[in-house]
Protein backbone atom coordinates (compact mmCIF):
# COMPACT_ATOMS: atom_id res chain seq x y z
CA UNK A 1 0.00 0.00 0.00
CA UNK A 2 1.69 3.50 -1.00
CA UNK A 3 0.87 6.68 0.71
CA UNK A 4 -1.18 9.44 0.10
CA UNK A 5 0.74 12.40 -1.61
CA UNK A 6 1.87 15.05 1.25
CA UNK A 7 -0.50 18.03 0.59
CA UNK A 8 2.00 21.13 -0.59
CA UNK A 9 2.68 23.73 2.21
CA UNK A 10 0.32 26.43 2.57
CA UNK A 11 1.70 29.43 1.24
CA UNK A 12 0.10 32.06 2.65
CA UNK A 13 -1.91 34.83 0.29
CA UNK A 14 0.12 37.91 -0.45
CA UNK A 15 -1.27 41.39 1.57
CA UNK A 16 -3.55 43.42 -0.11
CA UNK A 17 -3.88 46.83 0.74
CA UNK A 18 -6.37 49.28 0.17
CA UNK A 19 -6.41 52.93 0.14
CA UNK A 20 -6.47 54.37 3.50
CA UNK A 21 -5.87 50.90 5.47
CA UNK A 22 -2.82 50.31 7.36
CA UNK A 23 -0.95 46.86 7.63
CA UNK A 24 -0.91 44.66 10.58
CA UNK A 25 2.11 45.34 12.51
CA UNK A 26 5.03 42.50 11.75
CA UNK A 27 7.68 41.84 10.28
CA UNK A 28 8.75 44.36 7.39
CA UNK A 29 7.79 43.41 3.70
CA UNK A 30 10.70 42.09 1.42
CA UNK A 31 9.24 44.55 -0.92
CA UNK A 32 10.27 47.48 0.62
CA UNK A 33 14.03 47.51 2.16
CA UNK A 34 13.77 48.20 6.17
CA UNK A 35 16.32 51.41 5.16
CA UNK A 36 17.75 53.27 2.10
CA UNK A 37 20.31 51.21 0.14
CA UNK A 38 23.72 52.76 0.26
CA UNK A 39 24.48 55.63 -1.48
CA UNK A 40 27.82 55.94 -1.62
CA UNK A 41 30.36 52.91 -2.41
CA UNK A 42 34.14 52.74 -1.76
CA UNK A 43 36.22 50.43 -3.58
CA UNK A 44 39.97 50.23 -2.38
CA UNK A 45 41.65 47.93 -4.34
CA UNK A 46 45.69 46.52 -4.51
CA UNK A 47 47.83 43.76 -3.10
CA UNK A 48 48.91 44.19 0.82
CA UNK A 49 51.54 41.69 0.63
CA UNK A 50 53.60 43.89 -1.96
CA UNK A 51 54.09 46.30 0.56
CA UNK A 52 52.72 50.01 -0.25
CA UNK A 53 50.92 48.30 -2.50
CA UNK A 54 48.05 47.35 -0.07
CA UNK A 55 46.98 51.22 0.53
CA UNK A 56 43.98 51.05 -1.10
CA UNK A 57 42.72 47.99 1.08
CA UNK A 58 44.61 49.79 4.28
CA UNK A 59 42.47 52.75 3.56
CA UNK A 60 39.29 50.60 3.02
CA UNK A 61 39.87 48.83 6.29
CA UNK A 62 40.53 52.17 7.94
CA UNK A 63 36.71 53.69 6.77
CA UNK A 64 35.43 50.57 7.11
CA UNK A 65 35.87 50.56 11.30
CA UNK A 66 34.20 53.53 10.99
CA UNK A 67 31.03 52.34 10.74
CA UNK A 68 30.08 55.01 8.05
CA UNK A 69 26.31 55.42 7.52
CA UNK A 70 25.26 54.92 4.19
CA UNK A 71 28.13 53.75 3.18
CA UNK A 72 29.47 50.43 1.62
CA UNK A 73 33.62 49.69 1.62
CA UNK A 74 34.68 46.78 -0.28
CA UNK A 75 38.48 45.71 -0.56
CA UNK A 76 40.00 43.51 -3.07
CA UNK A 77 43.47 42.64 -4.48
CA UNK A 78 42.22 44.26 -8.20
CA UNK A 79 39.00 45.16 -9.95
CA UNK A 80 37.17 42.46 -11.52
CA UNK A 81 33.76 42.00 -13.20
CA UNK A 82 31.84 41.59 -10.43
CA UNK A 83 32.29 44.66 -9.29
CA UNK A 84 30.62 46.66 -11.76
CA UNK A 85 27.51 45.35 -10.34
CA UNK A 86 28.09 46.73 -7.06
CA UNK A 87 29.26 50.11 -8.48
CA UNK A 88 25.57 50.18 -10.40
CA UNK A 89 23.68 49.80 -7.25
CA UNK A 90 25.60 53.39 -5.49
CA UNK A 91 24.91 56.65 -7.00
CA UNK A 92 28.90 57.98 -6.13
CA UNK A 93 31.62 55.53 -6.22
CA UNK A 94 35.36 56.37 -4.52
CA UNK A 95 37.82 54.06 -6.15
CA UNK A 96 41.44 53.74 -3.68
CA UNK A 97 44.46 52.45 -4.86
CA UNK A 98 47.97 53.09 -4.59
CA UNK A 99 49.77 55.19 -7.27
CA UNK A 100 53.27 56.03 -7.99
CA UNK A 101 52.94 58.65 -10.46
CA UNK A 102 51.56 61.48 -8.08
CA UNK A 103 52.70 64.79 -8.91
CA UNK A 104 55.73 66.77 -6.91
CA UNK A 105 55.41 65.59 -3.59
CA UNK A 106 51.71 65.17 -2.93
CA UNK A 107 50.51 62.50 -0.32
CA UNK A 108 48.11 61.49 -2.90
CA UNK A 109 45.64 62.70 -6.19
CA UNK A 110 42.16 63.16 -6.05
CA UNK A 111 40.07 63.37 -9.15
CA UNK A 112 36.49 62.52 -11.42
CA UNK A 113 36.93 59.52 -13.59
CA UNK A 114 35.44 59.03 -16.91
CA UNK A 115 33.31 55.82 -18.24
CA UNK A 116 35.48 54.90 -21.34
CA UNK A 117 33.90 54.35 -25.00
CA UNK A 118 35.56 51.06 -25.35
CA UNK A 119 37.12 48.43 -22.98
CA UNK A 120 38.69 45.26 -23.58
CA UNK A 121 37.35 42.64 -21.04
CA UNK A 122 39.54 39.53 -21.97
CA UNK A 123 41.44 39.94 -18.54
CA UNK A 124 41.02 39.21 -14.75
CA UNK A 125 41.50 42.71 -13.64
CA UNK A 126 40.24 46.09 -15.13
CA UNK A 127 41.08 49.46 -15.05
CA UNK A 128 38.43 52.09 -13.16
CA UNK A 129 37.38 52.95 -16.20
CA UNK A 130 36.56 49.76 -17.45
CA UNK A 131 34.47 48.98 -14.33
CA UNK A 132 32.45 52.14 -14.69
CA UNK A 133 31.97 51.04 -18.85
CA UNK A 134 30.76 47.90 -17.74
CA UNK A 135 28.43 49.11 -15.16
CA UNK A 136 26.99 51.35 -18.10
CA UNK A 137 26.86 48.73 -20.55
CA UNK A 138 25.43 46.21 -18.69
CA UNK A 139 23.06 47.72 -15.96
CA UNK A 140 22.70 51.29 -17.82
CA UNK A 141 24.45 52.64 -14.58
CA UNK A 142 26.29 55.84 -14.63
CA UNK A 143 27.33 57.04 -11.37
CA UNK A 144 30.00 59.78 -10.02
CA UNK A 145 33.22 57.95 -9.74
CA UNK A 146 36.58 59.51 -8.39
CA UNK A 147 39.84 57.89 -8.22
CA UNK A 148 42.27 58.13 -4.95
CA UNK A 149 45.54 58.01 -5.89
CA UNK A 150 48.06 57.21 -2.64
CA UNK A 151 51.01 58.04 -3.04
CA UNK A 152 53.44 54.66 -2.99
CA UNK A 153 56.60 54.48 -2.39
CA UNK A 154 57.56 50.57 -2.59
CA UNK A 155 55.44 48.55 -4.81
CA UNK A 156 58.08 45.74 -5.34
CA UNK A 157 58.98 44.34 -2.16
CA UNK A 158 57.37 40.86 -1.51
CA UNK A 159 56.03 41.73 2.09
CA UNK A 160 53.15 42.53 4.44
CA UNK A 161 53.22 46.24 6.06
CA UNK A 162 53.38 49.74 4.94
CA UNK A 163 56.60 52.01 4.77
CA UNK A 164 56.66 55.05 7.12
CA UNK A 165 56.18 57.13 4.32
CA UNK A 166 52.79 55.62 2.68
CA UNK A 167 51.81 55.50 6.42
CA UNK A 168 51.49 59.18 6.29
CA UNK A 169 50.08 59.42 2.94
CA UNK A 170 47.25 57.34 3.80
CA UNK A 171 46.62 59.31 7.15
CA UNK A 172 46.16 62.22 4.39
CA UNK A 173 44.22 60.58 1.94
CA UNK A 174 41.80 58.94 5.48
CA UNK A 175 41.05 63.23 5.67
CA UNK A 176 40.45 63.57 1.80
CA UNK A 177 38.29 60.37 1.65
CA UNK A 178 36.15 61.39 4.38
CA UNK A 179 35.76 64.98 2.66
CA UNK A 180 34.59 63.36 -0.60
CA UNK A 181 32.07 60.97 1.08
CA UNK A 182 31.14 64.19 2.91
CA UNK A 183 30.56 65.69 0.08
CA UNK A 184 28.85 62.70 -1.66
CA UNK A 185 25.91 62.54 0.65
CA UNK A 186 25.16 66.37 0.90
CA UNK A 187 25.64 66.31 -3.48
CA UNK A 188 25.51 62.52 -4.55
CA UNK A 189 28.29 63.67 -6.54
CA UNK A 190 31.73 63.87 -4.04
CA UNK A 191 34.45 66.44 -4.55
CA UNK A 192 38.20 67.27 -3.67
CA UNK A 193 36.91 68.97 -1.44
CA UNK A 194 33.38 69.15 1.22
Amino acid sequence: MSAAPAAPPSVPPEPRFLPGVRAAPGPPSPMVPPEAPPRILVIGFGNPGRRDDGLGPALAAQLAARQLPGVTIESDYQLCLEHAELVARHESTLFVDAAIDVPGHAPFRLGPLETLDEVSCFSHQLSPQAVLHVAAQCFGARPHAWLLGVRAEDVDSFAEGLTSAAERNLAAALDAALAWIASAATTGQGSARP
